[in-house]
Parts: C-alpha cells; sequence; structure tokens
C-alpha cells in the first residue's frame, strides 16, 4: 500500500463563542481562509487538489448545504474539486484528515484536503433544532445527556477530584500563554474577522485580522477553584476545567508519492494509522484510553515509541482518567507546564485553546505538525472522545 503524506497543515485562531473576535464571521468564511492557505503556502496550483472533505459537529445553517464543496468554491477551487462533509462530532476534522489519506493510500486519490470548521456562536451545541428520537430518549437517555454530565461522570465514578481538575486545567492555561508569547502557535494563518456595528440606525460591516487564539488566559489553582460547578450543583466541573467552547477552522493538505515529485513538495509526515473506538455514552470521555491502545495495537507499536501527544481536553476530568490508564498522569514531568520534558498537549489543550468540535482534529493536527518538525519527533499521537461515546486517535510519523 502507497504512504500518504502531509504537505502542510493550518488553523485559524481559536475564538470564544459569542465573546471572541470571529463571533462574527460566517464559518464558511473561515473555512475559505484556510483552504486557500494550505495550498499557497506551498506554491501549488487550487486545481490540483482532487478533493475537500470538511468535518463538522453540527452541520446545518451558515455551515450546512454541504459547506465543504461550499467553501472550496468560495475559496476559488475549481469545479472539478469535489467536496464533502463529514460528522464525527469531535473527531470530524480527524476523520477527514485520514479519510483522505486511505484514498490516497489506495490509489483512489493523489492529492487531498482534509479540514474542519466550527462555529459555535452561529450554530449552538446539539444544534439549531435538535430532534432526539422520543421512544429511545426514554429508553436509553445516555446518548443525548450533556456532555457536562459525562464529565461529572467520569469524575465521580474513577474518584477525579476537583483539586486534579484545576490543577490540569491551570497548567493547560500556563502551557498556552507560555507558547502564546514564545510565537510557537506558527500554524496560525492571519485571519479575515468581521464585526458588524450600529451607529445612526445603520450597520456596517469591519473587518480585521485576527492572528491569535483569544480565550488564553492568566489564573491560579486558587483562581479556579473559587468557580461554581456548571453542570450539577454538587459536581466538580466548571467552566474553567472543561473546554471553552470556540469559533475555528483548520486545513490539511495531503498526497501521495507521485505526487511529491510532480509537484517538487516537501512532506511533514506521513499518516501512518488510525482507529475509532466505542464506549458507555454516559461517560464519553474515557474513548482515548480506548482508542490509543488500540491505535498501537494496529500499528505494531509501544506507548514508549511516542514522543509527543495531542489528546483533546474536552474536560480535566476526563482527560486525567485518560492518562491515568496510559500511565502518563502520576509523572508530572510529561505534561505539566514548568517541565522542560513534557510530551503531552505541551502547548496547552482545549481548556485554554478552545474546542471548536468539528475542526478539532483537524486543528489538533495543525498543531502536531508544527511540534513534530520543532521538537523533530519522530512519531505522534493524537487522539479525543466523542459524544455518543466513542474514542479515535491515529498516529503521525515525521519524515526524514
Amino acid at each position: 500500500m502507497r504512504e500518504a503524506y502531509i504537505v502542510n497543515a493550518v488553523r485559524t485562531p481559536g475564538c470564544r463563542r459569542n465573546k471572541g473576535a470571529l463571533a462574527q464571521t460566517r464559518p464558511d468564511d473561515l473555512l475559505k481562509t484556510v483552504l486557500s492557505a494550505v495550498v499557497e503556502q506551498v506554491k501549488i496550483d487550487k486545481s490540483e487538489v482532487e478533493d475537500v472533505l470538511c468535518g463538522c459537529a453540527f452541520p446545518e445553517a451558515e455551515q450546512g448545504l454541504n459547506v465543504g464543496r461550499i467553501a472550496a468554491l468560495m475559496a476559488g477551487f475549481p469545479d472539478s474539486t469535489s467536496g464533502a462533509t463529514v460528522n464525527r462530532f469531535c473527531a470530524g476534522g480527524l476523520e477527514a484528515v485520514t479519510t483522505q489519506a486511505a484514498r490516497i493510500m489506495t490509489g483512489w486519490c493523489e492529492v487531498a484536503i482534509g479540514a474542519g470548521v466550527e462555529s459555535m456562536t452561529i450554530v449552538p451545541m446539539g444544534g439549531a433544532l435538535p430532534r432526539p428520537h422520543p421512544g429511545w430518549a426514554q429508553q436509553n437517555p445516555d446518548v443525548y445527556i450533556s456532555m457536562g454530565m459525562t464529565a461529572e461522570n467520569v469524575a465521580k465514578r474513577y474518584k477525579v477530584t476537583r483539586e486534579q481538575q484545576d490543577e490540569f486545567a491551570f497548567h493547560s492555561q500556563a502551557k498556552a500563554a507560555a507558547a502564546q508569547k514564545a510565537g510557537r502557535f506558527r500554524e496560525i494563518v492571519p485571519t479575515p474577522a468581521d464585526r458588524y456595528l450600529e451607529k445612526d440606525g445603520l450597520w456596517t460591516k469591519e473587518t480585521f485580522i485576527q492572528t491569535l487564539d483569544d480565550g488564553v488566559r492568566e489564573t491560579s489553582v486558587e483562581a479556579l477553584a473559587k468557580l461554581k460547578p456548571a453542570f450539577s450543583p454538587m459536581g466538580s466541573v466548571t467552566a474553567g476545567n472543561s473546554s471553552q467552547t470556540t469559533d475555528g477552522a483548520a486545513a490539511v493538505l495531503l498526497c501521495s508519492e507521485d505526487a511529491l515529485k510532480r509537484l517538487n513538495l516537501t512532506p511533514i509526515a506521513k499518516v501512518k494509522c488510525y482507529v475509532t473506538t466505542g464506549c458507555r455514552a454516559d461517560e464519553m470521555g474515557v474513548g482515548p484510553s480506548y482508542a490509543i491502545p488500540k491505535v498501537l495495537k494496529v500499528a505494531g507499536m509501544k506507548l514508549e515509541d511516542i514522543g509527543l501527544f495531542e489528546v483533546n481536553e474536552a474536560f480535566a476530568s476526563q482527560c486525567i482518567y485518560c492518562m491515568q490508564q496510559l500511565g502518563i498522569y502520576n509523572d508530572k514531568s510529561l505534561w505539566a507546564s514548568d517541565s522542560g520534558t513534557r510530551i503531552f498537549n505541551v502547548n496547552g489543550g482545549a481548556i485554554a485553546l478552545g474546542h471548536p468540535l468539528g475542526c478539532t482534529g483537524a486543528k489538533l493536527c495543525a498543531q502536531l505538525m508544527t511540534e513534530m518538525k520543532a521538537r523533530k519527533v519522530r512519531y505522534a499521537i493524537e487522539s479525543m472522545c466523542m459524544g455518543g461515546g466513542m474514542g479515535a486517535a491515529a498516529i503521525f510519523e515525521l519524515c526524514d
């Protein structure tokens, strides 16, 4: 089977829902920005891209109507570039990247883009018009319950304390703040952002350029401890130890070895392996604790082979549990902000940088590509949990 190579990976900043810089920017415009940038940065013609596949957790309204195809046309790709939208909730962006990789590996495609987009401002969590099955919901409500309550279930069942969650959240923010100050998020592309202003009864649109994730905060364990539970009055999951709801888009350009040579491109990494798995819906956050061992087994590798992890911080409780099951949590040198040898979410995670649902899989891939190159790490894993009770994990191998 052929190899699938990642040539470039970019993302918009991740910006806070409602209050952030991208709140009034349409998601199709965000996707248009990264689709153009991921190709233009490596100086190939857009006609070389055969297909765009875009992850989106709630593909409706301004991010509906097959946003993968529409945004590609908006970005100036020719009619010959096809497009589609895929929904695996929080792993949608990773599903898009790895599906394109699989198509290249089988010889069905030469050059393709895997992407992700989500405006959680414009399309709310759960979608604009959710319609749970009434009979099924009565018998099996767990698949429909709040993600926050699944995080509470993980905390209670597996004895993840409030103190542990707040400590983990503090380190996520500290790592992200340090990375931002040091300019380590080099995968971010300057993103046009819209703002609508009313004056004297008339509305005007202003456009500015956003270059930074705007949810990163300077905080402390003590400050986080003062926050009230967000989902259960007697719970331990708060806004401070949960992922930020975020707007954003990301895109990853992949191609075959033949296309690399023909287009004179330099690859970053190979897509080595990808798996998904299921778990109980009411503790969906434990998904990576199943998916990571599975992807290692399928790839014939060991945990010790992995030099870098990006595991989505949907909630501190579930991320801590997954780290515990992998044997990472107790060694703080592997993840703490004051450790120079950390390998887990090295620049912070979704608690600080945000979780734009269907975009996140492509966003984390872009962040991994930046850090794999900078640290010269041979193997890296990306993983996340998903609503409904699932986990996904992918292994990437740095090219020489």
